[in-house]
């Protein structure tokens, strides 16, 4: 009896994992075709939101976070360098190093960016009933737990708070 709970407990999280991955393609897709107004290619704007909101990063490591080799990552940086979106200089602690870092137009690039995506999102929301979007709040913390590293210390809360605090790190 025991294992057949099982059995359809993990059947169900299959569904919603299918459904949830379906749903977030298509916010993605969406949401996306306000990045056009920056005038950057989607790899260009994940690579300088990972700058960003990872702190200067050095050449590996934004190759790494963005999975591509390191040679995509060099053209990728100095074109936002040409655009003056981003800066490099050496790591303190090894001068062989390089560490990449948003200047303040990379991030008001950013931030308009955002501004724009949630600008229509809000839009949608505001055909939702009050009920929904409570709703809607509730499984936002949830997908947010669940974008969590396994251990993380937050992994069990993660609120409104969490998300001002990540927001904040864009502004400046």
């Amino acid at each position: 009896m025991l294992e057949k709970l099982r059995q359809v407990e993990s059947q169900q999280n299959l569904e919603l994992a299918d459904r949830l991955h379906s749903a977030a393609i298509h916010l993605l897709r969406r949401l996306r075709r306000e990045d056009s107004a920056s005038g950057l290619s989607a790899p260009r704007l994940s690579a300088l939101s990972v700058i960003i909101f990872g702190g200067p990063v050095t050449m590996g490591e934004l190759a790494a976070a963005e999975q591509v080799r390191p040679p995509t990552i060099s053209r990728l940086v100095k074109d936002l360098e040409r655009q003056g979106l981003v800066s490099r200089k050496p790591d303190p602690g090894d001068e062989r190093v390089q560490r990449v870092s948003a200047t303040a137009k990379g991030k008001r690039l950013l931030n308009e960016g955002r501004r724009r995506r949630v600008s229509k999102l809000a839009t949608g929301l505001a055909r939702l009933s009050s009920k929904e979007r409570r709703q809607l709040l509730h499984s936002a913390e949830l997908l947010e737990r669940l974008t969590l590293p396994d251990g993380h210390p937050d992994s069990r809360k993660t609120g409104r708070k969490e998300q001002q605090q990540r927001h904040r790190a864009t502004e400046g």
